[in-house]
């Protein structure tokens, strides 16, 4: 078979685009980085594509908040497009302000199902500042949470690095959680740091508390109910070999980082 499409989708002020499109195509895939705008000029263009990647930066500036204007030119100018493409057999991930995208958009955390509702006021999530009021930028700890997502597929935990002033998932009510729950849709978790082979804490533990942004539950990554859909906060276009692991050498880290099992799945999902 072909090697599988990538539609790295960026809009003004994104700038994880081309490690992205990078870690698909080590992965055995076909990345095109493309433009918002020239989607919005031709919307056939993206049923050429497998998947659908929006992923990190600061789209728009963030100026009236993170992913809300990438969010509703998607919504306003590619209604349509994007809605086949979730309800194809195809699939969506959405890194840091791609997640942020997704949910505010309305891709996440119900896919097709969540496209469809017109009435945005009464979403049952947001992704809003972190508890401590400011930018963060770390590595942080991961457990996959149960999940059935296709990127996930083999992972248990892992270590990925975050960059985001606006990453506490704020959910509508404690019924919400719990549905999400039923669903196998708490795709990632912040998790403490594990002890080392000889019992011993990591370090990282003792500086940095497990959950960084306060999201509630733990939440770092939300997938849809057919596990085609994921958005996260963490970056794993971040850690695609093994050297950028802030303590490979402590942890005798070797070849590829953790992060670039999520784009191989994503390939391997076509083969």
């Amino acid at each position: 078979m072909a090697s599988p499409r990538i539609c790295v989708l960026r809009a003004p002020g994104t700038n994880c685009d081309v490690e992205t499109a990078y870690a698909f195509d080590t992965c055995g895939g076909r990345s095109d980085r493309v433009h918002l705008f020239r989607l919005i000029e031709r919307p056939t263009l993206l049923d050429e594509y497998q998947i659908l990647c929006i992923p990190g930066g600061f789209s728009y500036g963030d100026d009236i908040g993170a992913g809300v204007v990438f969010s509703s030119q998607l919504r306003g100018h590619l209604g349509d497009v994007v809605h086949q493409f979730l309800t194809a057999d195809k699939l969506v991930l959405g890194i840091c302000n791609g997640f942020q995208t997704l949910l505010k958009a309305g891709v996440l955390p119900y896919g097709a199902a969540g496209w469809g509702k017109s009435d945005r006021s009464e979403a049952d999530a947001t992704l809003t500042w972190n508890h401590n009021g400011k930018y963060t930028a770390r590595w942080v700890h991961l457990k996959v949470a149960g999940s059935k997502n296709v990127f996930l597929r083999d992972i248990s935990e892992l270590d990925l690095p975050i960059a985001h002033a606006e990453g506490r998932l704020v959910p509508r009510s404690a019924d919400v959680v719990e549905t999400w729950r039923n669903q196998h849709q708490i795709a990632i978790q912040y998790a403490p740091w594990a002890a080392g082979s000889d019992g011993a804490t990591n370090p990282i533990n003792e500086r940095w508390e497990a959950n960084p942004n306060g999201a509630v539950a733990d939440i770092a990554g939300l997938s849809d109910p057919s596990g085609r859909v994921l958005g996260l906060m963490p970056h794993p276009e971040r850690f695609l070999f093994a050297t950028q692991h802030p303590q490979w050498t402590r942890l005798n880290l070797e070849g590829n980082g953790a992060g670039l099992k999520l784009f191989q799945n994503g390939i391997d999902y076509f083969a």
